[in-house]
């Protein structure tokens, strides 16, 4: 039967789930950390395995390994021994091992790029192994629900080290056909299998040698089996000669066998025994797998499901299928070892960090036992790297280069598990495995991303997978596909009520493919795509037409063939206008979806994320309870980060080609849509997508236009953790221009935060700092700030903050040499009579200070009128607040005597001034409604009662009736805030 029939009669997509159910439970863990010594070696190896590994280990604790070494084995002839005695002496195959563990303990970028915890010498959990059958593979499994396939005992669990004992029959396995689909941990097992027989922990085999059939497929001359050994590994010249004539154990490892196309028959590949003889390397690969070349060698195959069938059964001992991490316990130790690294959080304080990281783990562990759709994610290994990256991208981030954002780690990770491969290497289109799957799974996520929806039917995947199915090829592929690649993307909801739809595995792919699917250009209606091929054919042909066409007119004088010609040229400029339009639509998209309204309110992009891996922590929503609406932020800043430089170059890797020109017009017609938008008011979560849009666009011409405009910067309430603070940081940094105001009122800054946003700082002329629990440190960055001679700071607000007599002490020295500052509020920040007295002896020496706020400081008579006295010879300063501290009454009567013509300094304490109203009055009490939240109530009701009481002497003093007025108004001010102070509804 064809594989077109095949896919036509195969099983409706529902039941791809089935195949989920086939390895459940739990499983002996491997963890691996003790460092080994290696040193660099060949490009040739890294390619071996590719590049899909999520962690190397480099040494072994715990291992629970069979006895296969005591099964039975042939004997060996007196010749043999003394060969293999003469091989052992010559130390080749300690040469081989010492330069395999060298080769294999390199990293791929990914895993440098993205922090030290997640090196090779970290640790390493090995995934579910179960054996299997080729019967298994072909028949489909019972209907189960991710929960019900997370709950059951895995049946028949093998590990890595006994794959090669007897089978049930009692016969010794020779030859192993280890599969799984993508993202499961293929070549992650066979590096761990290489690695532990280079350090002595696999004796069964005294010789390993790994093949990569990738590399294989390149070659097609005619080459021995020897010769092709030694050409990979040249320390094994001594070892090769004595290959099929000792019983030398020998173990080959064909990594990636679905990239070759293997003929088992006699017709299209003869049989050959000689290790000597020359044949092309798939020949090589046939008969090893027959048992007809070195029958006594083992053989491990690494393969997807769909290559499985390739192989005869007859020439296979043992099928065994890669689970990956179907429970949750798994998924817990390997959250647990990775996040908990000592070098995981990087730089700062090793106590907080350490407590930070605990914290993570545990919040992760209970996302993991809710069994949401995390667990099912976390289902295949290569996700919970993902999880563990972005974390730490979220986390534990410092600082941002280029080469670090959202975007590259998705980039990255996709490059990780599928590394240029073609999605069936006996089709002659060649696609690539992730060009396909930008193609359907990424109109899939286009789709729901327009209608906001994160469930799909089966309905839905056949209109966006059968739909445009015509040909036997195509057919080909998506049974391909649905066997190898389906279960990466999209996985079972895991919801009450809609077990029988699809979600993508990881909420945010859904919004990374859509964009992908968008920025390539997938997204066009018919007449464009036929426009398209015809313009590139016309074009190809165009200029031989026109070599034909000029030797024509010049026998034959026909004035119509000019004509033709240009005709001929006018249809492929005609498209390209068309293109052009093409580019402006991809832009207005992107510009559309940053600034959506109905999303202006919700939380920043990076919290959502955050939510998405950690959960939320209170009650479960009720299963009756009518669900949020869907929310898809991350798609246009994926958009704009798939056309980074960087990103496009991994993607070209991928078979996604994104060429210069259309980046380049793309981002030309951006300015028209983007950059207009961002000019009317962001509420500041919108704001702060808007600068992580910028960082993620990588374009330092686009972002330094986009920012130039930005003078008022509100990011009030947002949580800027250490990434956000370095993205600002990063954004900012491409202008030198000065911004009339930063608003950073709580924030959740610390010193660090203001370490990492110094730079923006200094360009800052009004700068709020209110609400952020900045104590003496973070004043000790307050005060290089405003000694720094580029430092713009003309106001200040540091209210309600920690800021204690310490603090005031450097605020102090910062105002002594400070000239730029003429606003400055430090109301409620615990200065004291110490605080107040260190600020009053540096202020002699600021010639530019106009208003200084120390109201709500616990300050009494002394320190009260010492600051006054040295205000009153300020030649500046001409206002000092002085509300709610606890000043008697002698010392308010010497304040009351203050006269600004005369003194040149106002005191604002009460809200009376003498007989008269205060004109602030309504300034103190707007103040108070403003704080009263972070403020002790009853404190605060004690200073208003004494208001009140001062409202009602000085109204009594006064004989005017229009004043005795505006005292009545003020008091029913008063009274109203205290009536609704002790009702508790202020």
């Amino acid at each position: 039967m064809s594989r077109a029939m095949q896919c036509q009669s195969c099983l409706p997509w529902v039941q791809l789930r089935r195949s989920l159910s086939r390895s459940r439970g739990p499983q002996a863990v491997h963890v691996c950390a003790a460092s080994v010594p290696g040193t660099t070696g060949s490009c040739f190896l890294r390619r071996i395995l590719g590049t899909k590994s999520i962690s190397l280990p480099r040494g072994y604790v715990g291992h629970q390994g069979g006895s296969g070494e005591n099964s039975a084995q042939p004997s060996s002839s007196r010749h043999g021994q003394s060969q293999l005695r003469n091989v052992a002496s010559s130390g080749a195959i300690k040469k081989h091992q010492k330069s395999l563990s060298a080769w294999f303990s390199h990293q791929p970028n990914e895993e440098r790029q993205f922090g030290p915890s997640f090196s090779l010498d970290a640790v390493h959990v090995d995934p579910v192994i179960r054996e299997s059958s080729l019967e298994e593979i072909l028949k489909p499994s019972p209907d189960l629900t991710i929960q019900e396939q997370l709950q059951q005992r895995c049946r028949q669990v093998i590990s890595l080290h006994n794959l090669f004992d007897v089978d049930a029959c009692g016969r010794q396995v020779k030859t192993v056909v280890l599969y799984g689909t993508v993202g499961t941990g293929k070549s992650t097992l066979i590096k761990k299998m290489v690695v532990d027989w280079c350090h002595g922990r696999l004796p069964r085999f005294e010789l390993v040698i790994p093949f990569s059939c990738e590399d294989l497929s390149h070659s097609h001359a005619p080459i021995s089996l020897r010769r092709l050994v030694t050409k990979k590994y040249q320390h094994l010249r001594d070892v090769v000669p004595v290959l099929g004539t000792s019983n030398l154990k020998v173990l080959f490892i064909l990594n990636g066998l679905e990239r070759l196309n293997l003929d088992f028959r006699l017709a299209g590949t003869e049989l050959c025994c000689d290790p000597n003889e020359p044949v092309p390397p798939s020949a090589i690969v046939v008969n090893l797998l027959r048992k007809y070349l070195l029958p006594e060698a083992s053989i491990i195959v690494t393969t997807r499901p769909s290559a499985v069938r390739r192989i005869p059964a007859k020439y296979v001992g043992r099928y065994a299928e890669i689970c990956g991490f179907s429970d949750t316990n798994l998924q817990k130790l390997y959250f647990h070892l990775r996040l908990s690294q000592p070098s995981c959080g990087g730089e700062g304080s090793r106590d907080g960090s350490s407590a930070e990281q605990e914290n993570l783990v545990e919040m992760l562990s209970r996302n993991l036992e809710r069994h949401n759709q995390i667990t099912a994610a976390c289902f295949l290994p290569s996700y919970c790297w993902l999880v563990c990256t972005t974390l730490h991208f979220l986390y534990f981030t410092r600082t941002v280069p280029p080469s670090q954002t959202l975007t590259g780690i998705y980039t990255s990770f996709l490059r990780l598990n599928f590394s240029g491969e073609v999605l069936d290497s006996t089709d002659p289109t060649n696609i690539s495995m992730m060009k396909y799957v930008a193609k359907t799974v990424g109109k899939l996520a286009y789709q729901g991303v327009m209608s906001r929806k994160t469930c799909f039917s089966e309905e839905d995947l056949q209109q966006c997978f059968e739909v445009e199915m015509k040909t036997e090829s195509e057919l080909n592929l998506l049974e391909v596909f649905r066997s190898d690649v389906f279960r990466f993307f999209l996985s079972p909801c895991v919801q009450p009520g809609k077990e029988h739809t699809f979600v993508f595995t990881i909420p945010a792919m859904q919004e990374y493919l859509a964009a992908l699917y968008v920025v390539l250009g997938e997204k066009k209606t018919l007449a464009q795509r036929v426009g398209k091929e015809l313009s590139e054919v016309i074009g190809r042909v165009s200029e031989d037409v026109a070599v034909v066409l000029n030797i024509i007119s010049k026998v034959l004088p026909l004035r119509f063939l000019p004509v033709l010609f240009n005709l001929l040229k006018i249809f492929p400029r005609y498209f390209s206008r068309l293109s052009g339009k093409e580019r402006d639509a991809i832009a207005h998209t992107m510009a559309e979806e940053l600034f959506k309204e109905e999303d202006y309110y919700n939380d920043d992009v990076l919290d959502q994320i955050n939510s998405s891996i950690l959960g939320v922590e209170g009650p479960l929503r009720h299963p009756d309870e009518a669900p949020d609406d869907e929310v898809f932020e991350l798609f246009p800043i994926f958009m704009g980060g798939i056309l980074s430089r960087r990103n496009r170059a991994i993607l070209e890797q991928l078979g996604c080609s994104i060429k210069n020109l259309a980046a380049f017009e793309i981002a030309k017609a951006m300015k028209k849509t983007v950059i207009r938008k961002s000019h009317k008011g962001l509420p500041p979560s919108e704001l702060m997508d808007y600068l992580f849009f910028l960082h993620e666009f990588q374009n330092e011409r686009f972002t330094a236009e986009a920012v130039r405009s930005l003078r008022t910067i509100s990011l009030a309430s947002v949580k800027m953790t250490p990434l956000k603070c370095s993205v600002l940081a990063s954004v900012m940094s491409t202008t030198c221009h000065e911004v009339e105001e930063l608003n950073l009122t709580s924030c959740n800054l610390d010193s660090s935060s203001l370490r990492t946003l110094f730079p923006v700082l200094l360009r800052c002329k009004a700068l709020h700092l209110q609400l952020n629990s900045l104590g003496s440190d973070a004043c000790k960055e307050i005060r290089d700030l405003l000694l720094h001679d580029k430092c713009v700071v003309s106001s200040l607000r540091l209210a309600n903050n920690p800021v204690g007599e310490q603090g005031a002490q450097f605020l102090a020295e910062a105002l002594a040499g400070n000239r730029s500052l003429t606003h400055l509020s430090l109301l409620h920040t615990g200065l004291g009579d110490r605080g107040a007295e260190a600020i009053a002896q540096h202020l002699g020496h600021n010639q530019h200070l106009q208003e200084l706020n120390l109201g709500y400081n616990s300050l009494t008579d002394t320190a009260a009128l010492r600051v006054v006295e040295v205000a009153k010879q300020h030649k500046a300063l001409d206002k000092v607040h002085l509300y709610f501290n606890d000043i008697s009454e002698d010392g308010k009567r010497a304040l009351h005597s203050l006269r600004m013509d005369r003194d040149g300094v106002r005191a604002l304490v009460f809200l009376t001034a003498g007989t008269d109203v205060s004109d602030y009055w309504c300034h103190i009490l707007n103040v108070v409604q403003r704080n009263l939240p972070f403020w002790d109530r009853d404190r605060v009701r004690q200073h208003l009662a004494l208001l009140l009481q001062d409202l009602e002497s000085s109204r009594s003093q006064s004989a005017n009736p229009w004043r005795k007025a505006k005292f009545l108004r003020v008091e029913s001010e008063v009274k109203k805030m205290l009536g609704k102070l002790q009702d508790g509804t202020l």
